[in-house]
């Protein structure tokens, strides 16, 4: 069996970027059928947006067939954009068995392709990321996605699934902030 180190995986944490660094993320909210994405770049205190978006799966397309379409777009945006980190919504709280696992799946296609290209993975509650770009944790997705469009002086409202992927990045930043104050510690997978 390979390890992973045979495999090129990196075996010792990446060490946490300064505030002031340059650093491009690419952040994930991952579902099965609108998994909401963005690449964010932060250079000399300033954030800028490269791109965002959603990754629409037809309700016809197989479940399997989604999560190659998930890998596959994750993948190619790592390979177009070469970002240092990525950065997840976190495992929610769902009611139904069902949805727990089809939510898992499709964030396991997106975090095996962050993985595959090494990557060091971070991982934030959606109360967290909601905190942190609104001021309150029970915001609602209207909410998340005026203040993100606010925060990045963004022409149009996001979609909510592309909003949510915004403020995780947003949030990892500000996250990496509090770090290099000793105020928090980053939530690594």
């Amino acid at each position: 069996m390979a390890t992973a180190s045979a495999l090129g995986w990196p075996l010792m944490p990446a060490a946490t970027p300064t505030p002031s660094a340059a650093l491009r993320v690419l952040a994930i909210d991952p579902s099965l059928r609108s998994s909401g994405f963005a690449v964010l770049e932060r250079n000399s205190g300033k954030i800028r947006v490269l791109e965002y978006g959603t990754i629409r799966n037809a309700a016809q397309l197989l479940q399997s067939g989604c999560l190659v379409a998930i890998h596959e777009r994750v993948t190619d945006l790592i390979q177009q954009y070469s970002p240092e980190c990525a950065a997840f919504e976190s495992v929610i709280y769902v009611q139904s068995y069902r949805t727990a696992i089809i939510l898992g799946c499709a964030r396991g296609a997106a975090l095996l392709a962050a993985a595959r290209s090494g990557l060091p993975i971070f991982e934030y509650a959606p109360r967290r990321v909601k905190q942190s770009v609104v001021g309150r944790g029970g915001a609602d997705k209207s909410q998340v996605g005026f203040m993100v469009r606010a925060l990045l002086g963004l022409t149009e409202t996001p979609s909510s699934d592309a909003a949510d992927a915004l403020a995780i990045g947003l949030t990892h930043f500000q996250t990496i902030d509090s770090a290099g104050r000793g105020v928090t510690v980053l939530e690594r997978i």
